[in-house]
């Protein structure tokens, strides 16, 4: 059982890698000088979407241990899950729009 949490905190941070890395290697000079911009929405989102999952993990691990309210538990959860749901849409979107362009004529 111990197996499944690690495996999980290594997948996030294994993400949280990518994340990072992309923020870097992909901004612009305006969005390096700290004016933002949708590269910068893109990686703060991402961030947020990893830290709600991560408190969802730490919330389950926690109702395992008996130290959590299983209340508290569900809603974390839940965020999690809705959280995932939103990457998946936002991700089949931006793949639906690549092929879109892709199929264009030249």
């Amino acid at each position: 059982m111990a197996v499944l949490p690690a495996a999980a905190a290594a997948a996030y941070q294994s993400a949280a890698k990518m994340g990072s890395t992309a923020a870097s290697a992909g901004m612009s000079s305006a969005a390096e000088s700290g004016a933002g911009g949708f590269g910068q929405f893109l990686s703060d989102a991402l961030k947020d979407s990893i830290s709600t999952m991560q408190q969802g993990e730490k919330m389950a691990s926690a109702n395992i241990a008996g130290k959590a309210d299983i209340v508290d538990v569900v809603n974390a959860v839940n965020q999690a899950e809705v959280t995932l749901d939103t990457v998946v849409a936002v991700r089949d979107k931006v793949v639906a729009a690549y092929q879109s362009i892709m199929n264009m004529p030249i």
